[in-house]
């Protein structure tokens, strides 16, 4: 817990000295495996885009997953999401997807593939407009255990992970990255933290915009099945 605590503090006083301009990425997860073959699951995110302090994005959304196999895991998911400029509402989004997880494992290193087709409905209040657009996602992300050979009660791990998005009919096509470093503490059967550091490209006609996140997690797991044998999922900025 020490080496966690100390690696996440330097780790988020280098990049506020490094950068002109930091934002926060906050996270509450919870998943929920009902059955051997069925979870829910559900998160809720505040993110402080222009200031660090003050939220100007949230999103709340939740689905249910199938587990194909133990290492495939389809997924339907829906969410509402929020943006504000200015501090007034500028935009709501309602979006539904499926998404596809393959888990690769060589020895201890878990290489996690996420494929994702999004359906979104925009709003914007001040110009009563309203839009849609698909969104494609791929996201390779790689994790490790620190301390064990598994996620179990107190291990810690490292995960970091490059993410492309692709949209429709917007252009450019080629619309976003994602690259994200960072540690994780599994505290107990149930709860674990994670934090890193999340680099967000933009790519827009009008010109391209890089945003600097500090990652901060809490993740809940039950397992409601009573399998005598836990997994445990390692989180990424979702």
């Amino acid at each position: 817990m020490k080496l966690f605590l100390g690696l996440s503090l330097f780790l988020s006083i280098t990049f506020f000295k490094a950068q002109e301009h930091i934002s926060s990425f906050n996270a509450v997860t919870l998943t929920y495996k009902f059955h051997p073959k069925f979870f829910l699951y559900a998160e809720g995110q505040l993110r402080g885009n222009e200031e660090y302090s003050y939220p100007d994005y949230y999103e709340a959304k939740g689905g249910l997953g199938y587990y194909l196999t133990k290492n495939h895991k389809p997924f339907v998911g829906i969410g509402r999401y929020v943006n504000y400029k200015n501090h007034s509402l500028s935009r709501e989004e309602l979006r539904v997807w499926l998404q596809d997880v393959i888990d690769v494992k060589k020895g201890i290193v878990k290489f996690e593939n996420r494929f994702r087709a999004e359906k979104s409905w925009f709003y914007e209040p001040k110009t009563d407009k309203s839009s849609q657009r698909m969104r494609y996602r791929y996201r390779l992300n790689i994790s490790v255990p620190l301390n064990a050979k598994e996620v179990k009660k107190g291990t810690v791990f490292a995960n970091a992970y490059d993410e492309i998005f692709l949209v429709s009919p917007m252009k450019p096509t080629f619309a976003r990255n994602r690259v994200y470093g960072g540690f994780g503490y599994q505290i107990d059967d149930y709860f674990g933290i994670a934090t890193g550091y999340l680099w967000q490209r933009e790519f827009e006609a009008a010109g391209n915009k890089n945003l600097h996140f500090v990652y901060l997690a809490l993740n809940i797991n039950i397992d409601g099945t009573n399998h005598p044998v836990k997994t445990y999922d390692y989180p990424g900025a979702d």
